[in-house]
């Protein structure tokens, strides 16, 4: 084969390859709606007695380590503010995401003025689910939400005053920020949001949406 045809069919390989890598990360396109693979572990709810719309639920410690999400679920990071708090559970949702082999993808507020239309931006994704980490987000999406009843959201490490259907929280002790009209828990504590909380936040939040579990709060004091 002569090298100007040699080189040509290197390049038509590549772009084979390079196509076929990336028609799974085409978002415009549907896919299967997404379900758990694995099942809950015992005491994550109480079977007898399941958690209503806004209840609390404290999940036993790792009882949501059998259920992961499926290959290619699509998630949207929604972010704001560069506190130590936020950098945790974003670096703790990255990680679970490259683990987890999720189709992650990333929208952060560049402040304060960008919260209502980054949420804006991430709702036109059409993700399966819709992740939150940072407390400037609370009050942009308790207005966000009620009118987005078909999209899923995990807010990790605060939660909504009143969230509807579509809105799983993940809080514990130093955490459970509810927006400013309600003000700073008086627990507030930035160092409770450690890597191992911040990961169990987002496997346990995640495992609860998957098995159809949302709306609720989950309470992580003991991970």
């Amino acid at each position: 084969m002569r090298a100007p045809l040699r080189a040509l069919a290197t390049l038509a390989v590549a772009v084979a390859l390079v196509t076929g890598c990336g028609s799974g990360d085409d978002w415009s396109r549907p896919h299967p709606e997404p379900t758990a693979v694995g099942t809950l572990g015992p005491g994550f709810v109480d079977p007898a007695n399941p958690p209503g719309p806004e209840a609390t639920a404290t999940p036993r410690p790792g009882s949501w380590s059998g259920v992961h999400p499926p290959r290619g679920y699509r998630v949207v990071l929604l972010t704001a503010g560069d506190d130590a708090p936020t950098k945790s559970l974003v670096a703790a949702v990255k990680g679970w995401a490259e683990a987890e082999h999720v189709d992650l993808r990333t929208v952060a507020a560049s402040g304060p003025s960008d919260y209502v239309p980054a949420a804006s931006r991430a709702l036109k994704m059409h993700a399966d689910l819709i992740v939150s980490a940072g407390n400037d987000l609370i009050d942009p999406l308790a207005m966000v939400t009620p009118n987005h009843l078909s999209q899923q959201f995990l807010v990790v490490g605060a939660e909504l005053a009143e969230p509807t259907h579509n809105v799983t929280s993940v809080d514990w002790s130093g955490a459970s920020f509810r927006g400013e009209g309600l003000g700073m828990s008086s627990t507030y504590d930035a160092a409770s949001f450690t890597t191992a909380r911040c990961e169990a936040a987002i496997r346990a939040g995640v495992a609860a949406v998957l098995s159809d579990m949302t709306g609720i709060v989950l309470w992580l004091d003991k991970v």
